[in-house]
Parts: C-alpha cells; sequence; structure tokens
C-alpha cells in the first residue's frame, strides 16, 4: 500500500488542484460591492444638492441680467419694453435665456403701472420672475425672488 502524505492529501481535498491565488473570494467581492454602495450612498446626496445649487447660481444671474437690461432700456427709450421679445429685437439680449426651474422661457413678467400722466401709453415690462412655483433651498419661492 502506497503512503500518502497528509500536507498533499489536505491540497488535493480542499482546493482541488486550484492554487489559492486564481481568484477572489465570494466575502472578498461582496466586501467590496458594500463599500462602494456605501460610497455612492454619501455622495449621491451631495451631487442632487450642488445640481440645486447650480440651478439657484443660474437664476440668480439671469434675473439680475433682465432686470439690468430692463433698465438700459428704460434709460435709452424712456419707457419700459412691451415684452420681452422686444429685448431681443432691439439687440438688448442674444436670446432669451430659459428658466433654469422650468428648462424653458417661460418667464413671469411684471408689468409696470399705468402712467397717471400719459394714459394713452401702455404699460411695459417693469421685472421679471421665474415661473416656477418649487421652493428654493432657503424656503422661499423661486417666483418671488
Amino acid at each position: 500500500m502506497k503512503r500518502v502524505r497528509s500536507r498533499e492529501l489536505a491540497r488535493n481535498v480542499v482546493n482541488i488542484g486550484v492554487p489559492r491565488s486564481a481568484g477572489f473570494t465570494l466575502l472578498e467581492l461582496i466586501t467590496v460591492v458594500a463599500i462602494i454602495g456605501i460610497l455612492v450612498g454619501i455622495a449621491l446626496p451631495n451631487y442632487k444638492t450642488a445640481i440645486i445649487q447650480s440651478r439657484e447660481a443660474v437664476l440668480k444671474e439671469d434675473l439680475f441680467r433682465f432686470r439690468d437690461v430692463i433698465d438700459q432700456y428704460y434709460a435709452d427709450k424712456g419707457k419700459y419694453p412691451a415684452t420681452l421679445d422686444v429685448l431681443v429685437d432691439e439687440g438688448y439680449l442674444r436670446k432669451i435665456p430659459a428658466d433654469p426651474m422650468t428648462g424653458s422661457a417661460d418667464w413671469e413678467v411684471v408689468m409696470s403701472e399705468q402712467d397717471p400722466d400719459n394714459p394713452a401709453d401702455t404699460p411695459g415690462v417693469y421685472d421679471v420672475k421665474s415661473a416656477s412655483t418649487s421652493n428654493s433651498q432657503s424656503g422661499t419661492p423661486y417666483n418671488e425672488w
């Protein structure tokens, strides 16, 4: 009878001829997937917050530019523009920007009051606000900015 050393028998039974360095164990793979899941769970809310903050910054900039251009138009012409399209037609704006909160150029316009000295003069666009009814991160509605 041939004697088999216990070391060779253990290697053949446990590893079945496959060397240990050939791959990863299931436990190692599960650990890596769990760590990646935790990191994604931490990063995703921060990413969403950064997107909202960038949209709010664009909205503030657009509103500032609109109001500045309306003031320039009033200083040049002595009256407010009848519509926002007049600002584009007369070269004050290249195009009407899209509202970053709604995704379209559907701005809410605030008309100026009727001039009591000149009742025949039509009121023009005095101010512009966002058409979004959502609230900002500070809690104020976007259409009140």
